[in-house]
């Protein structure tokens, strides 16, 4: 058998929802340039495309859009669970379990009911943000803000996290990035989705399988990583000096390099001008003239091997502007890419196969069973 570790470029299903092109940059959601979306669609207009495969006519967006405002409170049992949780805990891991307790209040598994289907799908969207933000607030030893029915879908989450109405262009900034972070085809945590609903489970499961696997060092989290390191760096001036140790010494470079791109990755380049659109209102961060000495830097070096920034360059920039803490960057990207674990969701239903992927076996032949008090001697061996 031909063997491919990971399945690096072995196709597993067919898929309509999303179309990236490394070689060129380009990224598609249904057909449509990320770029398009991003510049002129809304956060939820763009999950109801990824989810149902068109966009919504006005009166449909509208009707999602107040399911969702409808149904962003949690239960109080979900809230009294939290307060359970450590307060030192992650909260990634806090997203997950409470994701999956969800699924002890309504999941039926009637995924062969299209109402179902929706309802599941308005109360992921609308209750994730919530958990995220309730989480930030127990554990800091307050009570969860409740959401705000005068405010959209991001300005209401900014809200409810940093415990203060947000600048609208704030709101609107961080809207285009949910957008951006929303898909990206058959990456590991949307694979393991992939996997977890072939088995008909409640879509509840499916997306606590789905966090728990972005949570790995490996997938999420590496817009905390690239802060890390800007800060490490310090100045624009010591770029050079630490990309040349991280050569020399074989060191992953943060923020940098893509398995699907061969150039800068679309949402980077989308991400570094939200970035500027934010400190030319609000004021620069210090680590952006940083950021942009080590790209320039690193293109000269890293580029001609088809390394370049990822989205996680930039976006934790973006991030903290918006008062966002580091360790809410992952659960942050969790709260977007909910919209593509469930279009995913939705596509295995449709054509659904159960994966099993073979193996090749590299263990012992048959062995003659030896009893147990004959085992000693095995000891000295």
């Amino acid at each position: 058998m031909n063997f491919k570790p990971g399945l690096e470029g072995v196709p597993v299903t067919h898929s309509s929802i999303c179309d990236i092109d490394g070689l060129n940059g380009k990224l598609t959601y249904r057909g449509y340039p990320i770029e398009e979306l991003a510049a002129h669609s809304t956060f939820l207009e763009t999950t109801y495309l990824l989810i149902w495969g068109e966009l919504p006519s006005p009166q449909k967006l509208r009707d999602f859009e107040a399911e969702v405002q409808m149904h962003r409170r949690v239960s109080f049992r979900v809230r009294d669970m939290m307060k359970c949780f450590p307060a030192t805990g992650h909260p990634m891991d806090a997203l997950q379990s409470s994701a999956a307790s969800l699924g002890l209040f309504y999941s039926r598994r009637a995924i062969d009911n299209p109402q179902y289907v929706y309802d599941a799908v308005v109360r992921l969207i609308a209750k994730i943000p919530t958990m995220v933000a309730a989480f930030q607030l127990i554990r800091k030893g307050q009570d969860p803000i409740q959401p705000r029915d005068d405010l959209a879908y991001s300005a209401n989450f900014l809200y409810m996290l940093t415990e203060r109405e947000q600048d609208p262009l704030a709101a609107r900034i961080f809207d285009r990035c949910l957008i951006l972070h929303a898909e990206h085809s058959l990456n590991a945590s949307t694979f393991s989705a992939r996997v977890t609903a072939s088995t008909l489970t409640d879509p509840y499961a499916v997306i606590a399988s789905a966090v728990g696997t972005l949570a790995g060092p490996l997938h999420g989290g590496a817009n905390e990583d690239v802060i890390a390191m800007l800060e490490e760096i310090g100045v624009p001036g010591r770029a050079s000096e630490y990309l040349d140790q991280a050569i020399d010494k074989k060191r992953k470079v943060m923020g940098f390099g893509h398995r699907e791109y061969r150039v800068k990755d679309p949402r980077a380049s989308i991400l570094q001008e939200l970035a500027e659109e934010l400190f030319a209102r609000f004021g620069k961060d210090e680590m952006y003239d940083v950021a942009t000495a080590f790209e320039k830097e690193a293109q000269d070096r890293l580029g001609p091997k088809g390394i370049f920034p990822n989205v996680d360059f930039y976006s934790g920039l973006v991030y903290r502007k918006l008062g966002i803490p580091r360790d809410l960057f992952t659960p942050v990207f969790a709260i977007s890419r909910v919209a593509g674990w469930l279009a995913h969701w939705r596509e295995q239903l449709g054509a659904n196969r159960i994966f099993r992927p073979s193996q090749i076996y590299t263990g012992e032949k048959v062995r003659e069973w030896l009893p147990l008090e004959d085992r000693d001697a095995m000891e000295n061996v």
